[in-house]
């Protein structure tokens, strides 16, 4: 699907794999210049390069989402080597189902990445985009945003969080001309989710759970991203759109 944003500027933070990578590429075959960011700087630049190799507009900027000075650097180099920017995909984040989240070390990792990184993210994108006119951001929450989990306190927590500053910011800049929403991904293939889809046992209990009987791929978390920041969704903000299989429905 093409949505038509050529001459529009995208930041996708977390973009090294993944869902992130998807969107960079969603974003670029709709004709936007994207400013590829993460912490993997291999991978990232991987992402730059697919994007060129298909023909569009890209550049890496490591960006620790974690740290502000590192994200005013993020968003200052859109605006200084495209002069605008109009879309953001905040998609970095952290997972690993191996750890004790209740070990303060993990829990704090855990915040300052998923859901302070969101909000550092989110204050530095709004005022480019106020001084452009306008624009449309997409937080990566997940269904355990909504839903509890037994076994991870940090990053049910912290993805609960997303929708909360999600709502918040939507109704914040709502008259600023940028609208704000977030998707709520069940278990998708990626990188961070390699320790399901590769224990044969643990993928057929996971797809058990899920009406579909399938895992989702990250291209269908992209699409869902890309058209949330186009025009065809022009009256949608403070939304969590859940991507899930059917998981949240039983």
């Amino acid at each position: 699907m093409n949505y038509e944003m050529d001459g529009k500027v995208a930041i996708v933070t977390g973009a090294s794999g993944g869902i992130g990578r998807a969107t960079a590429l969603a974003f670029a075959e709709s004709g936007a210049s994207i400013v590829v960011s993460d912490v993997q700087e291999d991978k990232g630049t991987e992402t730059v390069r697919r994007i060129i190799d298909r023909g569009g507009q890209a550049i890496f900027q490591r960006c620790n989402v974690a740290d502000e000075d590192d994200v005013k650097t993020l968003v200052g180099r859109a605006v200084s080597e495209y002069g605008q920017l109009d879309y953001a995909g905040n998609n970095a984040g952290i997972n690993d189902i191996q750890k004790d989240e209740y070990d303060r070390d993990v829990w704090q990792q855990s915040l300052d990445v998923n859901l302070t990184g969101v909000m550092l993210c989110l204050k530095a994108e709004a005022e480019a985009m106020m001084a452009g006119g306008g624009g449309a951001i997409v937080n990566t929450s997940s269904i355990m945003g909504l839903v509890g989990n037994p076994m991870q306190v940090a990053y049910t927590a912290s993805k609960h969080g997303v929708i909360g500053l999600t709502r918040h910011a939507a109704l914040r800049w709502a008259e600023t001309g940028i609208r704000v929403n977030c998707v709520c991904p069940g278990v998708i293939e990626t990188p961070m989710t390699e320790v399901i889809s590769q224990n044969p046992e643990i993928k057929k209990t996971m797809e058990a759970m899920t009406p579909m009987k399938r895992l989702g791929q990250p291209e269908e978390i992209a699409s869902a991203i890309v058209w949330l920041c186009s025009d065809q969704a022009s009256f949608v903000t403070g939304h969590p759109l859940v991507i899930d299989g059917g998981a949240t429905a039983v």
